[in-house]
């Protein structure tokens, strides 16, 4: 098959969502996995078919080794092949930040073994097809993997991690497969509706879009944009981490929190 094939972890809803969707404009085929949201994934499948691609869903939880067994078996019964793969999964908890007792170690590697175990897994499970297909991989990260700031010190942790591991899969995949990250700020997407009600939402989003030197908040359209670029584009590009957040990083002195 001439069209490329793309994997597109946690991709029911957001950031995901709107790269399998960048993808599948760009005449890929994409398989979507979810963990609990189907509606998401369906209506993420539908809009991919809108162009023209084949596009399927699978139920997995990246940080359960069958489950990802099972993602791969998927794309060779429907295409035979691996392109692409995006490890965009992730989870993370709102605790009490002044409070390190309010973030238990069993919430700490729950983080851990999605956000950083199950994108290993997902590259240890597909790295013969992609090593074959030439293809490319790219880890959905976070700058909180370099600031330190996030939603919890375990998810930011966790995002470090998969910054370092990035790094590590770009010198092993070489020089077959391309491996790099994207590491966006805060992204307008219902992520922060976990914590916030609709008024402090606002809030937050009028403060980091006027500290920001670009005046605007990211989008999850502008995420999938530079992902689709990372997968099908930068042919002698692998081991980068690009920060995707307006230019709130240049802001040393204007904390968002």
């Amino acid at each position: 098959m001439a069209r490329k094939c793309a994997i597109v972890t946690g991709a029911s809803s957001g950031i995901g969502s709107a790269i399998a969707k960048k993808l599948a404009s760009l005449n890929c085929n994409v398989l979507i996995n979810y963990n609990k949201n189907i509606s998401g994934a369906e209506e993420t499948a539908n809009t991919c078919k809108d162009f023209g691609v084949d596009a399927i869903i699978i139920q997995g939880n990246v940080a359960v080794y069958q489950d990802c067994c099972s993602i791969l078996d998927k794309v060779k019964e429907s295409w035979g092949k691996v392109d692409i793969l995006v490890n965009n999964a992730g989870i993370t908890r709102f605790p009490d930040t002044q409070n390190l007792s309010s973030l238990s170690i069993n919430a700490f590697n729950e983080i851990y073994s999605v956000n950083v175990g199950g994108a290993f897994q997902m590259c240890s499970v597909t790295e013969q097809m992609l090593k074959e297909a030439k293809g490319s991989i790219v880890n959905i990260s976070s700058h909180s993997g370099i600031s330190g700031m996030g939603s919890s010190i375990a998810y930011a942790a966790s995002k470090g991690a998969l910054n370092t591991m990035t790094l590590g899969l770009a010198r092993a995949f070489s020089p077959d497969v391309r491996v790099n990250a994207i590491c966006p700020g805060f992204v307008d997407t219902d992520w922060m509706s976990k914590k916030l009600d609709q008024k402090e939402l606002q809030k937050f989003k009028k403060k980091v879009s006027e500290i920001s030197p670009l005046q605007e908040i990211v989008s999850a359209e502008d995420v999938a944009e530079a992902t689709s670029w990372f997968a099908l584009g930068g042919n002698l590009i692998t081991g980068q981490l690009l920060v995707i957040d307006g230019g709130v990083h240049l802001t040393i002195n204007s904390p968002i929190l």
